[in-house]
């Protein structure tokens, strides 16, 4: 099947030394590059080797099926873009074109899901096959050619605590403003046991995440000023926290009130997004952690997307696809026949007719002209079998155009006569089918002649009957 690849670009016939042969299938082996997306996360530029598989013959009727198996081609990967602690999925949808008997696009898809928690630039597995498939409804021949590959992420919805000295994704801190508390009591409840403090005014921490929420988690405390927050470089709602206040604005009166949500915001759409918290007072600002949320996604985020493009020769396969009826040139259906009777019976012959305005070679159809079987001979008592016989009069009707021309036969029924229907009388010595002049009255003239003379002939022998026997009675 190698022969049938083809390079569409050239519209020249190539041998494709990567297409293997089976049997009524093809296999196209095609490299591609893919870039941005979570080939960014990864590294940077990921090569991959795939193979498609095509039903090079196929019938009417039958699904056109396309099988897409995919591999990394060495050491390059996809990765996670962004931390992650359920997993996520990848998406991959190919694009097969179409062309020639058909005009279209085939969209093999497949996924698989990245199981466990991963940090930014985990690498990321593949679906090891992708497929589609389109219905045949008619005969003809398609190309068959292999397009780009897209490479979505969808991230699973998920909570993510970020600690404050976490180093990855990293909290910054204005310099030498903060200061890094560790080994709290844990009945104090601060998560990991440790938090930042500050108590200069204007004093700030930042983090930029990847989610559509995102919570200040920290200390309710009695001694606590109020804290500016700002998100992607705009005041937040509300725009300021007081953790020495509660819910209804009484103020707090213990302190050390570890693990509290002082402030949330959700909605945001799904990306990289930035919260910064500011003093705003002389007074004690603690940062225990920051809790990131990604809410239920519709689908892959685009800034996820890689794409992929053949690197390797282009190559095609050509799928024949026979068998069944084809609506766009059908067969003309041939008249039923109405033969009444089997024994009278009407020869063929393949020569061309009248009926053929094009003066081409028609296809054999049945003359014109009927030969019955039965030979009547001009005689006025014809025998009991001829009298039973019937003519055909079959007229041929060839449809012009039609890949499979096909006689119609026009059946005319009539019966054969009991006298010759030309008499033919000799004049000259040569037959010349001319009838005789006919006089209306001869056939009566005719008859009443004979019946006179038959008349004449029985009174002439009843007379000499008589005489005969008065001759005796004289005698005796």
């Amino acid at each position: 099947m190698a022969a049938l690849a083809l390079g569409l670009a050239g519209t020249a016939a190539i041998v494709v030394p990567a297409v293997t042969a089976q049997a009524n299938t093809a296999d196209l082996v095609v490299d591609y590059a893919c870039n941005t997306g979570i080939a960014a996360s990864g590294s940077g530029t990921v090569y991959l080797r795939t193979k498609l598989t095509v039903p090079t013959t196929l019938k009417v009727g039958d699904p056109l099926n396309v099988a897409w198996n995919l591999a990394y081609r060495d050491a390059t990967r996809f990765g996670a873009p962004t931390l992650l602690p359920n997993g996520g999925r990848i998406y991959v949808t190919g694009e097969v074109n179409l062309s020639d008997g058909w005009q279209g696009q085939l969209q093999p898809v497949g996924n698989i899901d990245q199981a466990g928690s991963m940090k930014k630039g985990t690498p990321l597995d593949l679906p090891s096959t992708i497929s589609d498939f389109a219905y045949t409804t008619r005969a003809g021949t398609v190309t068959v050619k292999p397009g780009k590959l897209y490479v979505d992420f969808r991230p699973p919805a998920s909570e993510i605590m970020i600690n404050d000295d976490q180093v990855d994704p990293k909290i910054n801190y204005s310099g030498g403003d903060w200061v890094d508390v560790n080994d709290r009591p844990s009945g104090d409840n601060d998560y990991h046991l440790d938090f930042h403090q500050t108590n200069k005014a204007g004093a700030w921490a930042s983090l930029t995440f990847t989610g559509t929420g995102v919570e200040y988690v920290a200390q309710k405390d009695r001694r606590g000023g109020p804290v500016e927050i700002w998100v992607d470089n705009q005041l937040g709602t509300p725009p300021r926290v007081d953790p020495s206040k509660n819910d209804d604005g009484t103020l707090v009166n213990a302190s050390n009130v570890g693990g509290q949500t002082l402030w949330s915001f959700t909605g945001l759409e799904y990306g990289e997004h930035t919260i910064t918290i500011k003093n705003v007072e002389d007074k004690r600002t603690l940062l225990d952690a920051f809790r990131v949320i990604t809410g239920e996604l519709p689908g892959p985020p685009p800034q996820y997307r890689a794409e992929c493009t053949l690197i390797s020769a282009p190559v095609a396969v050509q799928v024949t696809i026979g068998g069944g009826d084809n609506p766009a040139s059908p067969s003309p259906d041939s008249s039923p026949d109405t033969s009444p009777s089997a024994s009278a019976s009407a020869s063929a012959s393949a020569s061309p007719t009248d009926e053929n305005p094009g003066g081409g070679s028609p296809s054999p159809s049945p003359s014109a002209t009927p030969t019955p079987t039965p030979s009547t001979s001009p005689s006025a008592s014809p025998s009991p079998a001829a009298a039973q016989t019937q003519n055909y009069v079959v007229t041929a009707v060839v449809t012009q155009g039609s890949p499979s021309p096909t006689a119609t036969r026009t059946v005319t029924l009539t019966a054969t006569p009991t006298v010759a229907q030309v008499a033919i009388t000799p004049q000259g010595g040569a037959q010349t089918g001319e009838a005789p002049e006919r006089v209306s009255s001869s056939g009566m003239l005719l008859i009443g002649s004979g019946g006179a003379l038959l008349l004449i002939g029985m009174l002439s022998g009843v007379a000499l009957l008589r005489r005969r026997a008065a001759h005796s009675g004289e005698r005796g």
